[in-house]
């Protein structure tokens, strides 16, 4: 299987973060498992750019068809397979245009041509526009109204200053990135508040074993997806939270060379919109 540009951008971000956290070491396993012999240590590049480097070789060979295998693979996933098909769903509406969709016959996963490419149309009452997200305003937003313990509220509120500090400044990247990582340990908070429903919900990540993983060891990814599922943040902060989880990303320089990102004043609003909405939705 050959695929384009697009289709591996997400196989990468699959890879990387989105069905668990994949360290320099553990890439470097899981490729290793592929065929290659690299071995970490210093010098080793960006996560992203290794992987993107990974998959180029392997574009076009059956070697990327074991890759897609393993990053599906349902032993992965058991007692999780909801997950695991939305993943495919995701992963196949960017496969589809290189014609082809990923498939799950039970605990088999296999490959099949795709026909005729179709948008799904989205519920006008549940369509979510940028516009309306980011002139929604917000009166004085307080995290102590989310009741986290008050050493985390204290560095919690430090980071909001700065962050209008950077709004004023026009530093979008510092916004982006303080952003993300506010929101992280809000979520992370709520969570340690919460751990009984955090750990029984379906979107809670799971070891290779099966397990539940330590809330410190989740993404925001699974943050923000668990907090929706247990209705503490809505559709609209869900959606925007993951487009500032997305911007996050391009914290590491090659990462943000690779992409051509070029965060501005209006990326930046976006983030400090979606943390303020949060903030609000959480604390009620």
């Amino acid at each position: 299987m050959e695929l384009s540009q697009k289709p591996l951008e997400k196989l990468r971000f699959l890879i990387n973060e989105e069905t668990e956290y994949r360290s320099g070491p553990k890439l470097v396993s899981f490729f290793n498992e592929l065929g290659f012999n690299d071995v970490y240590g210093q010098g080793f590049p960006s996560r992203w750019q290794f992987t993107d480097e990974k998959l180029s070789k392997l574009n076009g060979t059956a070697d990327l068809d074991k890759c897609i295998k393993k990053i599906f693979a349902p032993v992965n996933y058991i007692g999780h397979f909801e997950e695991l098909d939305k993943f495919i769903k995701d992963f196949n509406q960017y496969l589809a245009f290189d014609k082809w969709n990923v498939v799950r016959y039970d605990t088999e996963i296999s490959f099949k041509k795709a026909g005729k490419i179709t948008i799904e149309q989205t519920d006008s009452k549940f369509e979510l526009k940028e516009d309306n997200f980011l002139n929604h305003e917000f009166k004085e937003v307080k995290l102590e109204t989310i009741g986290l313990d008050g050493a985390i509220t204290d560095v919690l509120n430090q980071r909001i200053e700065e962050i209008k500090k950077c709004l004023n400044a026009d530093a979008p990247l510092s916004v982006i990135f303080l952003s993300g990582s506010t929101l992280e340990g809000i979520l992370l908070g709520v969570a340690l508040k919460n751990p009984k429903d955090f750990n029984t919900a379906s979107s809670a990540p799971k070891d290779k074993d099966g397990k539940i993983k330590k809330l410190h060891d989740w993404t925001l990814n699974k943050y923000i997806n668990t907090a929706h599922e247990l209705g503490l943040i809505k559709e609209d902060v869900k959606k925007f939270s993951h487009s500032l989880r997305d911007f996050r990303n391009y914290i590491h320089p090659y990462e943000h060379v690779s992409s051509g990102f070029n965060p501005d004043k209006h990326t930046a609003k976006i983030s400090w919109q979606v943390l303020k909405a949060a903030i609000f939705q959480l604390g009620k």
